[in-house]
């Protein structure tokens, strides 16, 4: 079987797993089955139905059978996953903890574990157990020392120049963005708002990377990879979803190149030694440094050392001594104190950076 990018096929994932080369696609996220071991009707107050998980393709007859399956599609993951890769899965309570046993058994290194939480989750109707707000996903690369794709700074300035966190807030699919039968009953029990699909591929991947959804629905991981002109690859065994998938990706146009240029992180950036700030007089001999909170000041030396009374060094070294640790980034701990303001350090220096590009 020959496996095309940018294609949807049909198919158990399990079989067609088999047929991708190794060690060939960049990013794997897969939405499995959740093994809900729903058993009886949910009702509202008013007695109208909840629409629940009671497909065929979430039952198994029991925990043994479910990791079995799992075991399967898993090995075939880490055996196409490029090295360096990523792979995020997502589950509840039901499964992810099962699911996080087998990677870590099969190799998979577990970077962090994101809790996505649903701004309007279902509520409990039966009023038995707390309302379940959140599911959560794993994100892992290929092994321990694999060098892997994470666009902090991209993140970085989609949460407001802050770092971005471990709890994501998103709502589930809901309005337009759900989609729904003539009867108005939902097309997908678990359709994934694209909102979490578009932070995890800026997150862990670049333009012309190939992206591969083994359980793949209603499409959603393939619009978010088209419009953000990555790669897709999508397996799925219903036709129905598969139809669904297909007219979603003929509504979606890929966003132009400019669009979704992504920043360099600052590791893949030109290195500028302090000292040559120091040289070009960007930050003259004799400058005051700063913390934030201004409880410690140092001086600028001819050589791009700073100096705190008897202590001297990097601009690394004296702030990890001064605060009794081992290490310390003093681009992003030091401040240039002027008259009535301060400047971070790392500011001075992608003003600087640009203006030399440039």
């Amino acid at each position: 079987m020959l496996i095309k990018k940018n294609s949807i096929i049909q198919g158990n994932s399990l079989e067609i797993l088999k047929h991708i080369p190794e060690k060939s696609v960049d990013l794997i996220f897969a939405d499995p089955p959740y093994n809900l071991q729903l058993k009886d009707t949910l009702y509202r107050p008013d007695q109208s139905t909840v629409e629940a998980v009671n497909n065929d393709w979430d039952k198994f007859d029991n925990y043994q059978a479910y990791d079995k399956f799992c075991l399967a599609w898993l090995k075939e993951c880490k055996r196409i996953l490029k090295d360096g890769g990523a792979f995020w899965v997502i589950g509840s309570y039901h499964n992810i903890l099962r699911l996080g046993t087998s990677i870590q058994n099969l190799g998979f290194w577990i970077l962090n574990d994101i809790i996505w939480h649903k701004t309007n989750p279902m509520p409990n109707f039966r009023g038995t157990r707390f309302t379940n707000a959140h599911e959560t996903l794993l994100w892992c690369t290929s092994s321990r020392k694999a060098k892997y794709t994470f666009n902090y700074q991209n993140l970085k300035e989609l949460n407001e120049g802050k770092q971005m966190r471990s709890d994501w807030h998103i709502p589930i699919c809901s309005g337009k963005e759900r989609l729904r039968k003539s009867n108005n009953q939902r097309s997908h029990p678990t359709q994934k708002p694209q909102a979490l699909l578009y932070r995890i591929l800026v997150s862990s991947t670049n333009k012309g990377d190939t992206i591969l959804d083994p359980f793949l629905g209603s499409g959603t991981t393939a619009v978010m990879a088209k419009k953000l002109q990555r790669n897709f690859i999508g397996i799925e065994k219903d036709k129905e979803y598969i139809v669904l998938a297909k007219k979603r990706l003929k509504d979606t146009k890929p966003l132009n190149d400019e669009i979704i240029k992504l920043k360099k992180s600052r590791k893949d950036l030109p290195k500028i030694p302090f000292g040559e700030l120091v040289e070009q007089g960007v930050i003259p001999p004799g400058a005051v440094l700063t913390d934030k909170k201004e409880r410690y000041k140092a001086t600028v030396t001819i050589d791009g050392s700073i100096k705190i009374n008897d202590m001297s060094g990097s601009i690394h070294q004296v702030g990890a001594k001064i605060q009794g640790l081992p290490s310390c980034n003093g681009w992003d701990f030091w401040h240039v104190k002027e008259k009535n303001s301060s400047t971070l350090l790392d500011e001075i220096r992608g003003d600087y950076r640009s203006k030399k590009l440039n």
